[in-house]
């Protein structure tokens, strides 16, 4: 009796077959791998060390020998001690004697028409005490210059009243402050302190608690509490 082909089974020595590949259920979505998870990002390189940027160049006076200097020597000549700049202000430090002469030329040929300050500066343990120090503007040239004259408590400086008007309140201010006389003025006398007023209060003598206490007590009829 021949032998059923169904009811032939495979040998273990036969090899098996792969499994038949899983289909969907009816109306169900085809099954798919889960997604491989993403890849870590790289990382962005390193930006580079921005560069230190260069050392601030040191302020101070540098000397100054211009075209405008130069103009000035050949006019005065040894008039004009020294010539330098300083935070780009072009400096001049001219004689005392010659201050007026010098500042009108500034204001005629030079074309500094305005004098924006006039003020002093005090060095009690220098023979020539007190910087005179005149600061001028060109409106023409859009153009600043300072003049800088010495003087001792004594010597008179030269007026620039009739040169700039301007001068007129600033040197009375410089007279009743620092004590400065300047010669040629019309009406020099104290502008900030009454006309009797002991002592110059800019002075760094001076002390910053000094007051004029006989005044105070004659005028105000009150002990000044200092």
């Amino acid at each position: 009796m021949a032998n059923d082909p169904e009811d032939k089974q495979p040998s273990a020595s036969s090899p098996s077959e792969p499994p038949a590949p899983k289909t969907p259920a009816a109306g169900g979505e085809p099954v798919s791998k889960p997604p491989a998870p993403p890849a870590a990002a790289a990382k962005p390189p390193a930006a580079p060390a921005a560069p230190k940027p260069p050392a601030p160049p040191k302020e101070g006076p540098v000397a100054l020998d211009n075209d405008l200097v130069k103009r000035y020597k050949e006019k005065f000549g040894p008039a004009i001690l020294e010539a330098w700049t300083d935070r780009k202000q072009a400096i001049l430090v001219v004689t005392r004697e010659l201050l007026r002469e010098i500042a009108l030329y500034s204001r005629d040929d030079e074309k500094f028409d305005w004098l924006s300050d006039l003020t002093a500066v005090d060095w009690p343990k220098r023979e020539k005490r007190f910087d005179i120090v005149l600061n001028m503007y060109s409106f023409e040239k859009n153009e600043r210059l300072r003049l800088k004259a010495y003087a001792t408590e004594d010597e008179r400086v030269p007026s620039v009243q009739g040169v700039w008007s301007t001068a007129n309140w600033m040197e009375r201010e410089v007279y009743d402050m620092f004590g400065v006389v300047f010669e040629g003025h019309p009406d020099l006398r104290r502008i900030l302190l009454p006309d009797e007023w002991q002592g110059h209060p800019l002075r760094k003598d001076y002390d910053i608690l000094k007051q004029d206490t006989a005044w105070v007590r004659e005028n105000l009829g009150i002990e000044s509490g200092q």
